[in-house]
């Protein structure tokens, strides 16, 4: 069945089409209930599960020997880059499969030829939330039509061929470089070559842009409106990664007109050239018309942030956050600048306070059982590429690969970007301390019930009910032990408030000076926490120094020691509210038999802790530690993102004083680099990187992490041989556009730098094969074409 398949195109064969032969070896339960073209039916099924965007175009296609007695094969692959504006496109694509079959090797072969006997396509309309399909038989004619949810059939209107051109090059644009975004057979073609093209894309922008918000936003967006949606996000992306942002701004200039809250990204667009006080203009008069728009403070943060003036961004960001309440980005922006501010207090308790939202991933098709998968080798890369293989170096440590952080999507990644930031400027016991500082922590709210429990019992008539109390000190009335009603059922959304103030107003409260725990004001509302057991945190901050003092192993701390496990905090799902305090007890006018006097908890001025928030300090925590497990082998491997890069380092540190060479897999170097990167260890990341490349493993992600580094650097030769690997990485995956992808926009970043003469000379002098040197050279004339900075010099 070699020559029924195509020549460097992937493609998956349906278990019933396959020849008798096949079929034996195929699962027979898959056989049962499988007919040609099920990939077409799955994807009929699927459409009511298409949230937004929808996933790549589907290509089906039916080989036929024209023999009798010889069955036909169905075969499917994925696309994305096709020209979707008309019927006649799409043909063309399947028509063009027709030479791309493989011949028989020998002319004297008695082999059957395979033939292209019809083809489908379909592509997803994002906007009108259809199936655009077009048949084509051959030889034969054209049929075009469109399937709703509901699996019937209408006929295709301009209004839906034009939805359906733009819907799929927002997903070729948005899904070009995602490394989440996976599926077999998904072939990457160009979608915009020339500037006519671009033209099309702009008019086609322009009139479906007031629709944009149907096609969704992205997973940090709760609402997409007209300025926050997918649409703008891939026009911003396209325009913004080749730094040709005066197109972008003369399709917003149109559109601002009709919606005056695009300013902001006309805004946007207008600083991105340079033209800044022409931008300020622009969100001073469209201020006027929407001043509650958070898109627009927040392009006035970035501004104002560029330009050091984070105190008059912070105010901007807090209307922000008025404005939008239930958006994470404002609440995200809010964060970021109060750790620009040196605020920790403040930017811990903002973080605790954003609405996280359910990740939902890109739209996909239903994986289906395949008879077999064709995915051939492209000659022409495998000189600079390893062998695919698997080998020792695709193992690693099992603590290694059960780190949770690589897992976090949408919202609950970018709150942890936000406390790995934290803890990198103020470092891990300074957070802890700030934390125990504003959050509850489970051990005080215990001990605070214990309290208030008990006080309840001493100041009664003694005529109450019977009490239970616990080995943890808690005190239960029986009559509630037995209704079994919990007292810890209901903690994390109970307030939390102190004996006194509970029966003070009975016995007579004492004013507020008596108070042990005071909160002042600040303009920016959140307060500033004084607490009475300021003393006790420098006690323990001594005890933990003294404890921790003199304990090497080797020379190198004990990982043990190095980093203190965070205290479980008083869960809550909801930010608890001030509660009113009062003085030590027995101070009131009517109480004879007082308790005696200590040092209450006073929780007025401290929030209950999210629970989503807590489970990323544990997250922080294991993570970090892991940098010390491998630094001292007496600490078991039982911890692991901030304690696993604390031991990494401390072993590194530990092998280069005894001079002993340090070893590490191919995927173990890869993680650790991933945790660098998440911790913002950069210098790090990048040597472990580079340890990744000394092993022979077949990997695409420590080229394309370090071609970032090195286009940041300026380093020509460097990101020239890490933008070689990743080129012919990706051109092994069928992804074959040029733009936009990470290696045209880390292009243009050092065009803008060493000039595109310089580029195309220093490849010329590498001496690298011509089927290698063309797909470089590609690069550099998509930038030629579209007049990106830097290629006239």
């Amino acid at each position: 069945m070699a020559e029924a398949t195509f020549k460097d195109i992937p493609e998956i064969f349906e278990v019933s089409s396959l020849p008798d032969g096949y079929r034996e070896k195929a699962d027979p339960l898959a056989l049962e209930q499988v007919e040609l073209g099920e990939s077409l039916v799955a994807r009929t099924e699927a459409l009511s599960t298409f949230r937004e965007l929808g996933p790549p175009d589907l290509v089906h296609a039916v080989k036929s020997t024209g023999r009798s007695g010889q069955r036909d094969l169905g075969s499917y692959h994925y696309v994305s880059g096709i020209d979707a504006s008309s019927s006649a496109s799409l043909a063309a694509y399947i028509n063009s499969l027709t030479y791309a079959i493989e011949e028989p090797q020998a002319w004297f072969s008695n082999k059957p030829t395979w033939k292209v006997k019809n083809g489908c396509f379909c592509s997803f309309n994002a906007f009108s939330r259809v199936d655009v399909r077009v048949d084509v038989k051959i030889p034969g004619g054209v049929i075009a039509y469109v399937i709703d949810l509901r699996g019937e059939r209408h006929e295709a209107t301009p209004e839906i061929w034009q939805e359906t051109y733009l819907s799929a090059i927002l997903r070729t644009i948005l899904y070009s470089d995602d490394p989440t975004y996976y599926l077999d057979a998904y072939r990457r073609l160009e979608p915009i070559s020339t500037p006519e093209a671009e033209l099309r894309f702009l008019q086609a922008a322009e009139a479906l842009f007031l629709k944009g918000w149907q096609v969704g936003s992205d997973p940090e967006i709760q609402v997409a409106t007209v300025v926050s949606n997918h649409l703008t996000a891939a026009i911003m992306k396209y325009f913004g990664d080749s730094g040709r942002f005066q197109f972008a701004a003369n399709l917003f200039e149109k559109l601002t007109v009709r919606e005056p809250e695009v300013a902001s990204l006309l805004a946007k667009s207008y600083i991105g050239m340079n033209e800044e006080v022409k931008a300020i203009q622009i969100i001073a008069n469209a201020m006027k018309q929407t001043p509650q728009s958070y898109t627009l403070l927040h392009t006035q943060c970035d501004f104002l942030r560029a330009k050091g003036r984070t105190e008059w961004a912070l105010k901007l960001a807090r209307q922000a956050v008025n404005c939008a309440p239930s958006e994470f980005v404002t609440w995200e922006k809010l964060t970021d600048l109060y750790i620009d501010q040196g605020q920790y207090e403040a930017a811990l308790l903002t973080l605790n306070s954003c609405p996280m939202f359910t990740f939902n991933g890109r739209d996909a098709h239903r994986n289906l059982t395949a008879a077999r998968i064709h995915l051939p080798v492209k000659s022409s890369i495998w000189e600079v590429l390893p062998e695919r293989e698997k080998t020792e170096d695709d193992e690693a440590d099992p603590a290694l690969q059960r780190l949770p952080a690589p897992g976090l999507r949408g919202t609950w990644a970018r709150a942890y970007s936000l406390l790995t930031r934290l803890v990198s400027q103020i470092g891990w016991d300074e957070l802890l301390k700030t934390r125990s500082a504003v959050f509850v922590m489970e051990e005080e709210y215990r001990m605070q019930k214990a309290q208030t429990d008990i006080h309840t019992v001493v100041n009664g008539d003694g005529e109450g009910p019977e009490v239970v109390i616990h080995e943890d000190g808690t005190v239960v009335p029986a009559g509630r032990l037995a209704s079994g009603d919990d007292l810890d059922d209901n903690a994390s959304t109970r307030g939390i408030v102190s004996p006194e103030s509970r029966h003070g107003s009975a016995k007579g409260s004492t004013s507020n000076a008596d108070l042990k725990g005071e909160v002042e004001e600040q303009p920016n509302g959140i307060p500033t926490i004084r607490i009475s057991t300021e003393s006790n945190r420098e006690k323990a901050k001594a005890e933990e120094e003294q404890t921790n003092g003199d304990a090497k192993v080797n020379g190198v701390h004990a990982a043990g020691a190095a980093l203190q496990q965070p205290v479980q905090a008083a869960a809550g799902e909801a930010e608890q509210e001030n509660s009113d305090s009062t003085g030590n007890a027995g101070q009131g006018s009517g109480s004879a038999n007082a308790a005696p006097s200590q040092e209450p908890f006073s929780f007025s001025n401290k929030r209950l802790c999210e629970r989503w928030l807590d489970n990323l300090f544990m997250v922080l925590y294991e993570a970090s530690n892991f940098y010390l497990i491998y630094c001292v082998s007496l600490i078991p491997a039982c911890l692991q993102d901030l304690r696993v890069w604390t031991i990494f380092r401390a072993e590194v540190a530990h092998f280069k004083t005894q001079h002993v060479a340090y070893r590490k897999t191919g995927m173990e170097w890869e993680i650790l680099g991933d945790l660098g990167l998440r911790l913002h260890h950069k210098e790090e990341a990048k040597e472990a990187y580079q340890r990744c490349l000394d092993t022979p493993r077949y990997s695409v992600k420590p080229w394309s992490k370090l071609l970032d580094v090195y286009a940041d650097e300026g380093d020509l030769m460097r990101s020239l041989q890490a933008a070689i690997r990743v080129a012919a990485y990706q051109h092994g995956e069928y992804a074959e556009l040029r733009y936009p992808t990470q290696i045209a926009r880390c292009f243009f970043k050092l065009e803008q730098i060493h000039g595109h003469a310089k580029i195309w000379n220093t490849l010329l002098s590498m001496g690298l094969p011509d089927p290698i040197l063309v797909i470089m050279q590609s690069y550099l004339t998509y930038g030629q074409i579209f007049k990106v900075e830097g290629y006239d010099f």
